[in-house]
């Protein structure tokens, strides 16, 4: 099964599209949405093209090919608009024998790690720095550690990313289609 990630959209259309678009020409079975859908939070300048309303309204037709949890940015007024569930802090689910945790990264991180075990996955956005690393995690052996960067507003430089998962292979890609970073999970 080949899966999306994405993460921090942040109400940006210009980037949603971009997203979307992207997630078309990878024929990606599933889009997981890492939270901070629709609005920008106090921290952050407003994205390219701001426009919450025109980013529901490209989501919403696809609310059965996405899976979305909760960022810290996203409330119950978001839930209303959005026909997808939003609100949960994480999510679970195997592929490839490999058990994935999807969240945030408010709530669950390398410095607060949900239940997991050695050789699990957690993928998350938050913190807009695009990232694929093994560590070992105290008491739980190694794990892998995920994020897709930030769809709309990157940080330390990055640019504007999102990543595919397929047969094994985590790629973190830019909207032009290059490889910023890749493993194998």
């Amino acid at each position: 099964m080949k899966i999306m990630f994405a993460s921090d959209i942040h109400g940006s259309a210009y980037y949603c599209r971009k997203m979307l678009d992207a997630y078309e020409a990878s024929g990606a079975e599933r889009l997981v949405l890492l939270g901070d859908i629709l609005y920008h939070g106090p921290r952050n300048d407003l994205p390219r093209e701001y426009a919450p309303k025109e980013v529901i309204a490209m989501l919403n037709p696809m609310k059965n090919q996405i899976y979305a949890v909760r960022g810290n940015c996203d409330t119950e007024v978001d839930q209303m608009v959005l026909n997808f569930p939003i609100l949960a802090d994480y999510g679970l689910f195997v592929l490839e024998g490999k058990t994935f945790y999807a969240t945030h990264g408010h709530v669950f991180n390398q410095d607060h790690l949900p239940p997991m075990q050695a050789g699990d996955i957690l993928i998350h956005g938050h913190t807009h720095v695009l990232r694929a690393d093994r560590i070992q995690a105290e008491g739980i052996g190694e794990i892998t550690i995920l994020n897709p960067g930030s769809t709309s507003i990157p940080k330390e430089g990055n640019p504007p990313t999102y990543a595919i998962l397929e047969d094994g292979m985590f790629r973190i890609l830019t909207f032009e289609g290059e490889t910023v970073k890749e493993t194998a999970l």
